[in-house]
């Protein structure tokens, strides 16, 4: 078999990839919503009765954050997390077609004054999230609510048009899409928060060897240094962010308190220590809320390749995409 054939599945899944968004952002934000919320769960019901990959890792790492709980408990939180997952999905692809009062009303944050107090100092936000709820709508709702732009980063995806497909649909609700192409992005991040502006960073897990080693739920796991190094160079808040779903329409979340600098030690101890409250910060809003963490992915170091806990060069900022 030539090189050229070899490579050929990879590059049709990719076109299969990008097609199948593409169907999405087309065709579900015209369903009626009814008719998008039961698609999404039938949708979910499907994949978790597989049980392929993606669900058996989110239950080995539902595991770790509910460690009593029972097998029947763990099929359970998986099954609620598949459909929490869709939901997050279903609700992207229909996000363009909503109305600014549905954005409005369609996000209800608890102590959103942290954020609002922030942006008032001038001294620039940073708002860091784990991959909980729908953080694109609470991203629009901060563009249409708020009335305030912010900055975020996107990984680079293959084929290019998927990317490009991810970064016209944020930036048609309102955001500043930067590739996470190595460290050129953080010079952009901090030239906005020295300028008072808003920067928002999925931050939970981390792959690159830029990253750092917390204890979340009591093992190793590595998270982005982008929002602590962040924060530290520029004097900007940092904010964690934790979202989750109920039996309503509506998704609620909370805005943390700062995370503040330490006042002694180098800056890599204070990234450190400010990183590990992060950690902790998204690991009680995941205990309180485990169905909507939506991470498939391995996480926690003891369950990584070599390879992957080697990471690849990168830069120190956050990604702020990750696709099913």
């Amino acid at each position: 078999m030539s090189p050229l054939s070899m490579r050929r599945p990879r590059l049709d899944t990719e076109k299969l990839a990008d097609a199948l968004y593409a169907l999405g952002w087309s065709t579900v934000k015209k369903l009626p919503e009814g008719v998008a919320t039961g698609l999404g769960r039938r949708i979910a019901d499907t994949v978790w009765k597989r049980r392929g990959k993606g669900v058996l890792r989110l239950e080995a790492n539902l595991a770790r954050v509910v460690p009593d709980a029972t097998p029947q408990r763990l099929a359970e939180l998986s099954r609620a997390g598949m459909r929490s997952y869709m939901r997050y999905w279903m609700e992207s692809f229909r996000l363009p077609a909503w109305s600014k009062d549905r954005i409005r009303g369609g996000f209800t944050p608890e102590d959103v004054h942290h954020l609002v107090d922030g942006l008032a100092s001038d001294r620039g936000v940073i708002l860091a999230l784990p991959h909980m709820g729908n953080y694109d709508l609470a991203g629009a709702w901060v563009t249409t609510k708020l009335g305030v732009p912010f900055t975020t980063v996107a990984q680079r995806l293959k084929p290019e048009s998927l990317y490009d497909r991810f970064v016209a649909y944020r930036e048609g609700l309102g955001m500043e899409v930067l590739p996470h192409t190595g460290g050129s992005a953080f010079g952009t991040l901090a030239r906005r928060l020295r300028a008072g502006g808003l920067v928002c960073l999925v931050a939970d897990r981390d792959l690159s060897a830029s990253g750092i080693e917390v204890k979340f739920f009591g093992e190793a796991a590595k998270m982005p240094a982008g929002p602590a190094v962040l924060a530290l160079q520029t004097g900007a808040m940092l904010l964690p962010v934790t979202l989750w779903f109920d039996d309503t329409a509506v998704m609620r979340g909370r805005v943390h308190p700062e995370i503040e600098a330490p006042e002694t030690g180098t800056r890599a101890e204070k990234a450190a220590q400010m990183t590990q409250a992060l950690a902790d910060a998204f690991a009680s809003g995941i205990t309180d809320h485990p169905e909507d963490w939506h991470m498939l992915q391995r996480l926690w170091l003891a369950d990584l390749e070599p390879r992957e806990q080697s990471g690849a060069p990168g830069g120190t900022a956050a990604s702020g995409t990750e696709t099913a």
